[in-house]
């Protein structure tokens, strides 16, 4: 049977929660145990996100499509395969759980719940990189739909495991990660004044994922005609 609005939006909003407070957490346990470990906190931060996603999208993708990324809702949206106003409340429903997953982080161990990330994250460096880090996302999301639908829960567990290694940002690629993480002065904030930056680029790079994919994997229509 098919999921109401209400059961997907729920879906979207804890998802994200879970996976906030995984990507905040892990980073505030990396930063204790790894002292001035840059490399190991880095580490440590990267396989929970990689691991959480794979899980959250394995348990709530029947539900919502698991997207717990405005990024990949307006990649379906522009596809045309989610009416705008789905889109609307999804996007909404992954901020408000982005953050409400910060705040639980926080309440974990011990911190204050609100917060303002002092991490500078900024430069043309950083925006390409969650260009290419949501690109990628995107276009790994397009692809495996088309040809290992099953597969998508590790493809893009996998890819952001990777990413976080090979993109200067760590890989965002998510603007209500972004957001929420500027709610968040712990290993893994951002200042709030790299954020509109940071969201220009994974949209960008996300809208440029959904054409290049449709340019490998064109409808079998075309294809043989």
């Amino acid at each position: 049977m098919k999921a109401s609005l209400a059961q997907r939006t729920a879906a979207e909003c804890l998802g994200t929660a879970f996976l906030l407070a995984a990507v905040v957490g892990s980073g505030i346990m990396a930063a204790k145990l790894a002292g001035d470990n840059a490399a190991l906190a880095l580490l440590c931060n990267t396989l929970p996100t990689g691991a959480i996603l794979t899980v959250l999208i394995l348990a709530l993708g029947p539900i919502s499509g698991a997207h717990f990324n405005p990024a990949v809702t307006l990649a379906f949206l522009f596809r045309g395969e989610l009416k705008s106003r789905v889109a609307a409340v999804y996007v909404g429903s992954q901020i408000l759980g982005g953050i409400g997953g910060v705040l639980a982080a926080h309440a974990m161990f011990n911190l204050p719940l609100w917060q303002v990330s002092q991490t500078v994250r900024s430069g043309a460096g950083q925006w390409f990189a969650e260009f290419v880090a949501t690109f990628g996302l995107v276009f790994v999301i397009f692809c495996c739909l088309r040809v290992a639908r099953d597969a998508i829960p590790y493809a893009v567990g996998l890819y952001i495991t990777s990413a976080y290694w090979f993109t200067a940002s760590t890989s965002f690629a998510n603007p209500a990660v972004t957001i929420a993480r500027s709610l968040s002065d712990t290993f893994a904030g951002i200042a709030p004044a790299g954020v509109l930056a940071f969201i220009i680029a994974q949209i960008a790079g996300a809208l440029f994922g959904v054409l290049i994919a449709s340019l490998f994997y064109r409808p079998a229509a075309a294809s043989s005609a």
